[in-house]
């Protein structure tokens, strides 16, 4: 393969990373109310800071495959960063409030003794998980579609031209598959009442999901063509973390889960290649792989530090898993 596509490809791995590792913590922000309940409020609680612990140690990591691929994207394929970034502005800028939000309540929730107070970061918790999760999949959603793109790379669709029935389904599908991949984390991670919740949510959400991921690549495969391995494997995937998280074997469940996530990002992708943003105005005006990259020396470059330094993010992150992979109880809050 030449530089162009080896990039492209590098850039596919670093969201599919993203969405499978955002893609669960999203989902256990989301739940927060749903699995941190009880019939006291010290009980209520507890169980509240079961769910935020039991990704404490990882959540801010995970954003750093975020910075990556749109690190990648801007200096792989600039017209598409470009492109893409003014294109859906105000989802994109949606998605960064809602995520800076979510940091900031995480750090401060536990800052003041008061229900009030907490109450309020709990908000802010599960809008800036929600929001995400749902414009995410609207984006790529739109990326696969195409938008309009005029012959000079600027993106004139507006706000009401994003929000077509396509990408809300696609919304919709990443929503419901990262709250099911984040109860069976919890599922996986926590013990006591949580744990018993999120094998509840996680039977039923499984079959939204399951129906959400299906019909979404059907439509996609129908209008603008999907690989159909990647698709089949999803839907395989998301079916066999359903029947797993019922039968109880939360460990094989999530890796289902993640392996669903990971297919369905291949998938949108794969149905792009090897254009990066189709044009609604003239097929003519796509944006593609060889057309959108950086010069070749700048690939080269970037190949080098990418070598390097890939491989020491993914050492650390696997080295930071293990070591908080212990699961959370009420015992281990107070």
């Amino acid at each position: 393969m030449d530089l162009p596509t080896v990039w492209f490809v590098a850039i596919a791995v670093l969201w599919t990373g993203y969405f499978v590792l955002e893609g669960f913590d999203f989902g256990v922000g989301i739940l927060l109310p749903v699995l941190g309940r009880g019939p006291s409020a010290g009980d209520r609680e507890a169980d509240r800071r079961v769910v935020i612990n039991s990704i404490g140690p990882v959540w801010d990591g995970n954003e750093v495959w975020l910075i990556t691929a749109l690190g990648a994207m801007f200096a792989a394929f600039p017209a598409w960063y470009a492109a893409t970034l003014s294109g859906f502005y105000v989802p994109v800028l949606l998605i960064i409030l809602a995520l800076i939000g979510r940091g900031v309540a995480f750090e401060y929730r536990g800052k003041v003794d008061d229900p009030r107070w907490r109450a309020r970061w709990d908000v802010t918790i599960v809008t800036g998980s929600a929001v995400p999760a749902f414009l995410w999949g609207v984006v790529f959603a739109n990326i696969v579609r195409g938008v309009e793109l005029g012959a000079n790379g600027v993106v004139t669709s507006d706000l009401a031209d994003l929000l077509n029935p396509y990408a809300l389904l696609g919304g919709l599908t990443t929503l419901t598959l990262f709250v099911l991949h984040g109860a069976v984390f919890l599922a996986l991670k926590t013990d006591g009442p949580v744990r018993h919740r999120a094998r509840a949510v996680a039977r039923r959400a499984g079959p939204v999901a399951l129906l959400a991921v299906a019909g979404f690549l059907l439509w996609t495969g129908a209008r603008h063509g999907v690989p159909a391995v990647p698709a089949a494997v999803a839907v395989a995937a998301v079916l066999a973390g359903l029947v797993l998280a019922v039968r109880r074997r939360e460990g094989w469940s999530f890796a289902a889960t993640a392996v669903g996530v990971a297919a369905f990002t291949a998938a949108l992708f794969g149905s792009l290649f090897p254009v990066v943003l189709p044009s609604l105005v003239d097929p003519a005006f796509d944006l593609t792989v060889a057309g959108a990259a950086s010069a070749p020396y700048t690939l080269g470059v970037l190949s080098w530090i990418g070598a390097v330094f890939l491989p020491l993010v993914i050492a650390y992150q696997t080295w930071s898993y293990w070591v908080f992979r212990r699961r959370v109880t009420r015992a281990h809050v107070g």
